[in-house]
């Protein structure tokens, strides 16, 4: 039974429910001296204590999808990773056909698909798995000639390219917006923003180490249109992601507004965290560090051409003030364009986002279409 299981989740809060009611039961006949009724009580508590911290570690992880299975909890996780490819090849290798969560039925031209892939970068010589949702109207007759317009959807760190999948809903709602006309059909790239993981690169060209921001800015788009049916044109890519995810959306978007007509930053920060996950990113160089810093190219770089959209609470997330001070800087730094969604309150987390990426979904598909 794998780490996201609802049947795990459940054993897990059975067994704390039986062992507090153990513990209850059995306590008078403990409550003595003697090291056998000692040792009795303390070994209730102490399984009823890992029993229950199981229970909500599970929860969080359901909630928030920091690991998708036990090897990834574990470090044992053996799916892709970095692989650096000499020959130069780049690309996209099909691995899964699956259905789309919540659609009716399993035709694709009536409920789209969603195909698990890995993506070779060509110029970084990096291969990351990925998720890509392909809308019904991709396997329709009508629309063989089409091209469709694409957006690059990333989750947070520690979070699972799943987990866009199966817990943020980003197919169903894309699927769903575009059948009530809200939305174009979209192409959506789904993945992690770290490309070394478990290191979290903050989707920075890390000076001699991982070359995280030419991959999503070069090697990802040009993989992508290279195998399926994508609109090459000036601004008709996207990327929307939440909280590191959203701060790298922001950052290419402003970075790469040949490339991204619009970012979406759902609960993002402005600059690039640095800790124990992350190790040294810049080496060093202050021309990385200071390209990391969003509040520095607002100050410093000419204002892209592009469109950014925000989101914060106005109670439950830290980065409410900051927030709003960014939409104050890019409202005077045009031509860049700024949007925001502003809830009452709501915390860092799935339930949030999941109220904000129809909106978000809506907003940017209107500025693909502008494109």
């Amino acid at each position: 039974m794998g780490l996201t299981s609802d049947v795990v989740l459940a054993l897990a809060v059975g067994s704390a429910v039986a062992l507090f009611a153990g513990t209850v039961w059995l306590w008078p006949r403990l409550a003595r001296r003697g090291w056998r009724a000692v040792g009795g009580r303390i070994g209730l508590l102490l399984a009823t204590q890992v029993a229950l911290f199981a229970s909500v570690g599970l929860a969080a992880n359901q909630s928030f999808g920091f690991y998708a299975s036990w090897a990834d909890l574990f470090g044992q996780e053996d799916d892709l990773g970095v692989v650096v490819d000499h020959a130069g090849g780049g690309g996209v290798k099909v691995l899964e056909n699956g259905r789309v969560p919540g659609a009716p039925g399993l035709r694709p031209e009536t409920n789209g698909r969603v195909q698990k892939v890995a993506l070779a970068g060509r110029s970084t010589g990096l291969t990351v798995p990925a998720y890509v949702y392909l809308p019904p109207e991709y396997f329709q007759p009508r629309y063989r000639t089409h091209t469709f317009p694409a957006a690059v959807v990333l989750s947070g760190y520690p979070g699972t390219a799943r987990s866009l999948v199966d817990k943020l809903n980003f197919p169903r709602t894309a699927r769903e917006l575009a059948a009530d006309g809200r939305m174009e059909p979209m192409i959506l790239v789904m993945l992690r923003p770290t490309v070394a993981p478990p290191r979290d690169t903050e989707c920075v060209d890390v000076p001699g180490g991982p070359q995280a921001e030419t991959f999503f800015a070069k090697d990802l788009p040009a993989a992508v249109e290279g195998h399926y049916r994508v609109d090459g044109k000036p601004g008709r890519w996207g990327v929307i992601g939440d909280s590191t995810g959203g701060y790298c959306a922001l950052k290419f978007a402003m970075h790469h507004p040949d490339v991204y007509g619009a970012g979406a930053g759902l609960s993002p920060y402005y600059d690039a965290l640095t800790d124990a996950t992350t190790g040294d990113l810049f080496q060093g160089d202050e021309s990385v560090r200071d390209r990391a810093d969003l509040w520095w190219c607002l100050e410093n770089l000419p204002a892209p051409e592009t469109s950014l959209l925000v989101t914060s609470s106005k109670s439950g997330e830290s980065n409410y003030k900051d927030t709003l001070k960014f939409i104050d800087r890019v409202k005077a730094a045009p031509p860049t364009r700024i949007s925001s969604i502003i809830l009452e309150s709501g915390g860092h987390n799935f339930n949030t986002w999941r109220r904000e990426i129809p909106a978000a979904l809506e907003w940017l598909s209107g500025r693909l279409t502008e494109a």
